[in-house]
């Protein structure tokens, strides 16, 4: 069993609430005080930042993944993140005084913690690799093997903007692998 699977099953009577939400419609904006954390039951969402011209998608969340403003969880500031729903969404929430005191609970909770951050780190630092490093057919190959299931969820623009290409280019590669 995975760090988010321990966890999800040992947190399973601590979340508060459920929330859905519609296609497109915002869990976070930039901007915004967000501490929660959602567990994510079904559809899909996407983490993106904005500059002045387009919007970069950074990360994905699916079915049974936790998903949450971490740059606000962790200082209580305001998240630079936005994130949306790429198709309708059932969340389950747990605010982060809840999950934290659920946390120190047990020190194997903090041990699944501190596992699920250092997996986060280690996702992050591949893809930065990725980005730097690769050209896109390369990494379009990394992110495929990594995460397959990230092509049977989330629209191909979203992709490409994840892969940092157009979506074209996202296009030619797939046709290229018929």
């Amino acid at each position: 069993m995975s760090a988010l699977e321990s966890l999800l099953k040992a947190l399973e009577d601590h979340w508060s609430h459920t929330i859905e939400l519609k296609r497109n419609e915002f869990l976070v904006k930039k901007g915004t005080v967000h501490t929660n954390l959602y567990w994510i039951e079904e559809g899909s969402v996407r983490v993106f930042i904005e500059d002045e011209i387009e919007e970069h998608t950074i990360r994905f969340g699916y079915q049974n993944s936790i998903m949450g403003a971490l740059d606000s969880f962790l200082n209580d500031e305001p998240t630079i993140f936005y994130i949306q729903a790429l198709k309708k969404c059932t969340l389950r929430v747990i605010s982060k005084e809840d999950y934290l005191a659920f946390i120190n609970s047990k020190e194997a909770y903090q041990d699944i913690w501190q596992k699920m951050l250092e997996d986060f780190v280690i996702q992050q630092i591949e893809r930065e690799v990725d980005l730097i490093t690769y050209s896109p057919q390369k990494r379009f190959e990394r992110v495929f093997k990594r995460s397959p299931q990230l092509f049977q969820e989330i629209p191909q623009k979203y992709i490409a903007s994840y892969l940092r290409m157009t979506p074209e280019t996202l296009s030619r590669i797939l046709k290229n692998l018929d």
